[in-house]
């Protein structure tokens, strides 16, 4: 399925295949910003990971694919994709867009607007939210409980990434630096100054 995000205030789904439309996510108050979805790293990536480790066979290399999407994807022992969305209107929603248009969790807490969510893969177990409140937030990818917040950046973040073996979290932000985050414990594990000017994407070299 396809999901693009709008200044409309809606999310549509859409059949990839025959292009037809399947349902219209009608709950944010604001521009929806950005979106992500549970599946989208085991994906984009199949049977690499961040151990470098290739299976030797086509065989074993479809095998590894389907349990990293398994992992990512498996809620209650059922395959389902979740999708979240970040607004303007200082919240994001957990959905299912497969089951129909009515949110499994409105995630609230951020007090400005909400950039960049990102699912934590390859597990799929965490999202983080990147916030013009200067904050990160964890959540729970299965319920959207939320976890904690990470402090520690002075202006609004821009983005945030999980690194491939999903210990790390690296933030950017309008204070000109990066943080690299301990996901188990919240704290800053690494700090990245360096830039002269606000830092607006990251992303992860698994070299």
């Amino acid at each position: 399925m396809l999901s693009p995000a709008s200044h409309d205030k809606t999310v549509k789904v859409w059949d990839a295949a025959s292009g037809t439309l399947k349902h219209t996510l009608t709950a944010h108050a604001h521009w929806v910003n950005h979106l992500a979805l549970s599946t989208d790293f085991p994906l984009r990536t199949a049977f690499f990971d961040h151990t470098s480790t290739v299976p030797a066979t086509r065989e074993e290399k479809l095998a590894k694919a389907k349990e990293r999407f398994t992992a990512a994807a498996a809620v209650g022992g059922k395959i389902v994709e979740r999708l979240v969305t970040a607004s303007d209107d200082f919240t994001m929603y957990l959905w299912e867009p497969s089951s129909g248009t009515k949110p499994v969790a409105r995630l609230v807490g951020h007090q400005k607007q909400v950039r960049q969510p990102r699912d934590l893969l390859p597990s799929g177990a965490y999202i983080a939210s990147a916030g013009f409140d200067n904050h990160v937030k964890l959540w729970s990818a299965r319920d959207g409980k939320f976890l904690l917040t990470l402090r520690g950046h002075v202006a609004p973040v821009y983005m945030t990434c999980f690194s491939p073996d999903s210990r790390l979290l690296v933030s950017c932000s309008k204070d000109t630096t990066l943080k690299a985050w301990d996901v188990r414990t919240g704290k800053i594990a690494k700090d990245l100054p360096g830039h002269q000017d606000e830092v607006y994407a990251v992303d992860w070299s698994w070299i």
